[in-house]
């Protein structure tokens, strides 16, 4: 564990790209280093309505979470286990928010029906992050050469395989590999999956849609993310369109680091509404 002396902080690269064969990207990320806030959405629906829904839902979110930090206290170092719990619930919240208000736009314009999108968060705080999960982007941890999905894919396949109903290999060779069954906007309500992880320095963590990570492997991960911060956003999404590009394709890669603290800089600073 870090000493009081110590603060974590983050910096990060991202980058989002059409692929080789959408007409319209209709990903969406956020990448704020002074907030701490890291967010992927991957949208669904005709008539550009999953561009309208990936972009929507992040703005959504972004506006809630920045809210919600204002009104706790000083977020630094050991948060107690109140606050974090605190924390996972602002994060869900701020899902569910842009769940009603994407359902309630598909309401006001028929031509929006149906329209929803994934979203994959993360949220650091002191030593820990807090993450948030809906549909089947991701969320990696690499740490020390070792990588972890931190997040379940909420796609038919990934639940089969939880029950046990079909093998990995059966699932590699399957024709519904791309059938989400949570999203949010497509209902008035989502399940939202949150979580916790320790940060530590020297961490990385990578946010991305299935245009992306369905061309990784887990073994090559560490090593492709270890790239230089500023450019390896870049080379993971060259990656994926070198591999075949079928799809929207987004990659955050942020990096943990360890600070001296001091009364000048503030564990936030955020900015004005």
């Amino acid at each position: 564990m870090m000493n009081g002396a110590r603060v974590i902080r983050s910096r990060s690269s991202s980058c989002t790209d059409i692929g080789r064969y959408r007409t319209v990207n209709q990903d969406a990320l956020l990448s704020d280093d002074t907030l701490g806030l890291y967010v992927v959405a991957d949208g669904m629906g005709g008539h550009a309505a999953g561009e309208i829904a990936s972009h929507e839902a992040v703005e959504n979110v972004f506006g809630m979470v920045k809210r919600g930090l204002r009104n706790m206290p000083e977020l630094r170092g050991h948060i107690s286990e109140q606050r974090l719990r605190a924390a996972c619930r602002m994060m869900e919240g701020a899902i569910q928010s842009a769940t009603y208000m994407l359902f309630a736009m598909a309401e006001f314009d028929r031509s929006k029906s149906g329209m929803g999108t994934t979203i994959s968060a993360l949220l650091l705080l002191g030593y820990y992050g807090v993450f948030a999960q809906v549909g089947d982007s991701r969320i990696y941890q690499i740490r020390e050469g070792r990588v972890a999905q931190l997040t379940e894919d909420h796609t038919l396949i990934g639940w089969q395989l939880k029950q046990g109903l079909i093998s990995p290999e059966e699932a590699n060779r399957s024709p519904h590999k791309n059938i989400i069954i949570r999203a949010v906007g497509n209902r008035d309500y989502v399940q939202v999956d949150t979580g916790l992880v320790d940060l530590m320095p020297g961490d990385r963590y990578l946010l991305c849609s299935d245009g992306l990570h369905g061309y990784l492997q887990n073994e090559e991960i560490p090593l492709l993310v270890s790239e230089p911060l500023s450019s390896v956003s870049q080379t993971l999404v060259d990656l994926a369109n070198a591999r075949g590009g079928r799809d929207n394709i987004t990659a955050i890669v942020v990096e943990t680091f360890c600070e001296d603290d001091d009364d000048t800089v503030p564990g936030f600073t955020l900015p004005e509404m």
